[in-house]
């Protein structure tokens, strides 16, 4: 999304009747097609109203359609989204599902329930042709909403469904004016224009014609300048030379576009093609893009700055000229995934062809065309490893990326990057599930700097991996890899190796989440910032000296240790007290029942996330200190003492806390008014506490939490009734509470519906015979 919804312009009439279709009406399959030109803002109108009905529904899926779609993958992500949206578990073996065993278990998911589905972006009838079998016309309240440039398609449903279309028109000009002020003038002149600009400011708006996209872009351009007649003046020419003779709509927004990538300074330029090597409407992990800037060295160290930090500001700066939409945020508004329109990705497109920065190779156009430096490989991986593409093109190859989910993963393709092109810097494989092996010769790509299996099927890495002496960014997370040779000890410009495993087909225990045991200690690796997650002990013992080692890591930023026996927490602690950048630490001990000795730790003063699995004889003393923590989260803990008596006054603004697991073995939670510790809680999660008989919340105890979990706790006999005074909650989940608990809150029946009713969503979940949890939403 390139807007908050506090600033959106002119779309508030389709969101009314947008609502309106979706939630009213007959229990029969309905289609509704939002139909307009690429950047009226058809998706951002449709993901605000679906984030406010989601809740309504027995299940939801928001599928983004590519123009090269393929069936079998979007079937798919609709049968895993459905699940998720219910917190169930998708069914074994989808991932090896063919078209027509998709389609019927689809068809047995969806008899009894109301569904609601987004496909977002499509731009063939042939999409609801495949799809419309699936979604099954059921005698319920089945609500598919499409966003399209083409009625075409909109008409096209009518022959099999009923249909409601609603055509979105380019913003009026008084609207256009209001969108512009807001982004441009937002923290300046009370959010309005100066009389002096609004002459050029007006021309300006008139040239974007109504598209709330190209004003944005404008309006995040302008804002980055200063506020002048002169620089408004450059701006205003700049834009009159660049739409001259330009007869079409498209081709002159296309121009506007244009000239705010033009106007990026150098270092940003890059950054913004790197979009070019992602798919279509591919949301990508901000993390990801920020090593790989840094791999390509297009950040430049400032200051006292890391480069993670100044890629970091990279990131921020694109999406405040609106180039960039963030597409995922997390619990404190950082940004954790990103995307772009696909208007700006067909300039990036263009200009990654006419500079040479990547080439796409898809089925379309399956061989090299000339020089490049990086190639990004969507599917046909046997035209890439075929003789058309000469060595001598494939030679002055940097950067290699795989996105092939489905086909078969040639055994040449690793071979074929090793042996053509010794210099790359980049091969990012993630999520390339058909690789399973990585050859010896890996270790002789000397200019490697960043590598991921993540979500491939390698179980192993070479002992040449500690060749690789420029390798910057290991990252094996969701692979099976289990050990890391001794020889990874070589890699002493290492920043981040990320290596843990997590089971999500099995209930949360300890076990479920894997580290990686080490053959030998990696004190030496002190450009360390990340290291997630690590054995520190297996069956054969305690690695002592790896452990001791820990605390060269000086510039960890976080860190992530499991299977910690007692006995070894005060050597940790001395770790960990000379880790003075240290933001996020996770600590697991060995087994449920093993007690975490951390009573001796002088913790880094900057952490702000903290993650504790194992029993505790004590709540650390310590963490009374952290006046940076946003998150704590702790399991296994059984505490007897009061925690909140223990947290609340605490000098420190907690966004996120979880206790569960029997963290706390008490019978009673009170949150009282005035708890500092509290007053800008977002999330609050009470799981899995066997022991709580009574929750007690005051009013205004929790002015802000928006989301809050609740059970099993099979002793909490009623619903609490300070449920009532959470005005701000959003989400409110049960997890496998008792039978007479949850009848209590049926609508229009039940004692305590009045306790609950405020809240837009509540979640029921319980577990079934086969012991994984189903979800219905509360009427």
């Amino acid at each position: 999304r390139f807007l908050k919804e506090d600033e959106v312009v002119g779309l508030e009439s389709p969101k009314d009747e947008l609502v309106g279709w979706l939630t009213s009406g007959k229990p029969q399959r309905t289609v509704i097609s939002v139909v307009g030109m690429g950047g009226l803002g058809k998706t951002t109108l449709v993901q605000q109203v679906y984030d406010r009905v989601k809740g309504q529904f027995d299940c939801h899926a928001w599928i983004s359609v590519s123009q090269s779609y393929k069936i079998e993958e979007l079937l798919r992500n609709l049968m895993k989204k459905f699940c998720e949206s219910k917190k169930e578990i998708a069914p074994s073996g989808i991932d090896e599902m063919d078209e027509e065993t998709l389609t019927a278990r689809l068809r047995e998911y969806l008899p009894e329930k109301n569904y609601l589905v987004v496909l977002d972006d499509v731009w063939k009838k042939k999409v609801w042709g495949d799809l419309q079998h699936a979604l099954l016309d059921n005698n319920k309240v089945g609500r598919i909403v499409m966003t399209t440039r083409k009625m075409s398609i909109a008409y096209f449903c009518k022959t099999s469904s009923f249909v409601h279309v609603l055509k979105l028109q380019p913003l009026a000009p008084k609207q256009a004016w209001e969108l512009f002020c807001k982004k441009v003038f937002k923290f300046e002149f009370k959010g309005s224009c100066p009389p002096e600009l609004e002459k050029l400011s007006g021309e300006i708006v008139e040239r974007c014609k109504g598209l709330p996209l190209a004003i944005v872009t404008i309006a995040g351009l302008l804002s980055t300048k200063d506020k002048t007649v002169e620089e408004w003046q450059k701006l205003h020419a700049s834009l009159n030379s660049e739409l001259m003779n330009k007869n079409s709509d498209l081709e002159s927004i296309t121009r506007i576009l244009s000239l705010s990538y033009n106007d990026l300074p150098y270092y940003l330029k890059s950054c913004f093609l790197y979009f070019g090597v992602f798919p279509e409407d591919y949301s990508v992990r901000c993390g990801r893009l920020i090593r790989l800037w840094i791999a390509e060295g297009f950040v430049t160290l400032e200051n006292d700055k890391t480069l993670e930090v100044i890629a970091q500001e990279y990131m921020t700066e694109l999406i405040n000229r609106s180039l960039v939409q963030v597409s995922w945020e997390d619990f404190d508004g950082k940004t954790k995934k990103c995307r772009v329109h696909d208007l700006l990705r067909g300039i990036i497109l263009r200009k990654l062809e006419d500079l040479s920065f990547c080439q796409v190779l898809s089925d379309k156009n399956p061989t090299i065309r000339g020089v490049t430096r990086r190639l990004s490989i969507l599917n046909n991986l046997n035209g890439f490893v075929s003789s058309e593409n000469s060595t001598v093109q494939i030679s002055r190859v940097r950067c290699v990326f795989i996105f092939n989910k489905d086909d078969k993963m040639p055994n040449s393709i690793v071979s074929t990057c090793l042996t053509r092109s010794r210099l790359l810097k980049v091969l990012d494989f993630e999520d390339t599930p058909r690789l399973d092996h990585l050859p010896e010769d890996i270790g002789e790509l000397f200019h490697l700097r960043y590598l991921s299996l993540r979500g491939t099927q390698v179980k192993t890495l070479p002992k040449s991996i500690g060749k690789l002496v420029n390798l910057e960014t290991l990252d094996l997370k969701q692979s099976l890899v289990h050990e890391i040779p001794a020889e990874i000890n070589e890699l002493r410009k290492l920043r981040h190796l990320l290596v843990y495993y997590c089971d999500y087909n099995i209930h949360f225990c300890l076990t479920r989440l894997r580290g990686v045991k080490m053959e030998a200690s990696i004190g030496c690796l002190k450009a360390l910032q990340k290291l997630y997650y690590i054995n520190i002990a297996n069956g054969m013992g305690v690695y002592y000296n790896f452990l001791k080692d820990l605390g060269n890591l000086t510039e960890l930023r976080k860190l992530g240790i499991l299977k910690l026996r007692s006995e070894d927490g005060s050597t940790l602690c001395q770790c960990i007290e000379k880790m003075e950048h240290l933001q996020t630490l996770s600590i697991g001990s060995m087994s449920e029942d093993e007690i975490l000795n951390l009573e001796s730790m002088s913790p880094p003063q900057f952490l702000r996330r903290l993650y504790l699995k194992g029993r505790l004889e004590k709540f650390p003393e310590w963490i009374t200190k952290l006046q940076n923590l946003v998150r704590i989260r702790i399991h296994w803990s059984k505490l007897e003492d009061d925690l909140l008596k223990i947290l609340q006054n605490l000098h420190i603004n907690l966004l996120e806390l979880a206790i569960s697991s029997d963290a706390y073995i008490g019978e009673k939670l009170h949150f009282e008014k005035g708890a500092r510790a509290f007053a800008k809680l977002k999330v609050l999660r009470l799981t899995s506490l066997t022991e709580l008989k009574s929750l007690v919340i005051e009013e205004g105890a929790l002015p802000l939490v928006s989301e809050l979990e609740i059970g099993p706790s099979p002793q909490l006999k009623e619903v609490p009734s300070g449920i009532q005074h959470l005005k701000s909650l959003e989400l409110l989940s049960f997890y496998d509470m008792a039978n007479e608990f949850v009848e209590s809150m049926i609508p229009g029946e039940g004692p305590c519906y009045k306790i609950v009713e405020h809240v837009p969503v509540v979640l029921i979940h319980y577990k079934n015979d086969g012991g994984r949890f189903e979800t219905y939403y509360l009427r």
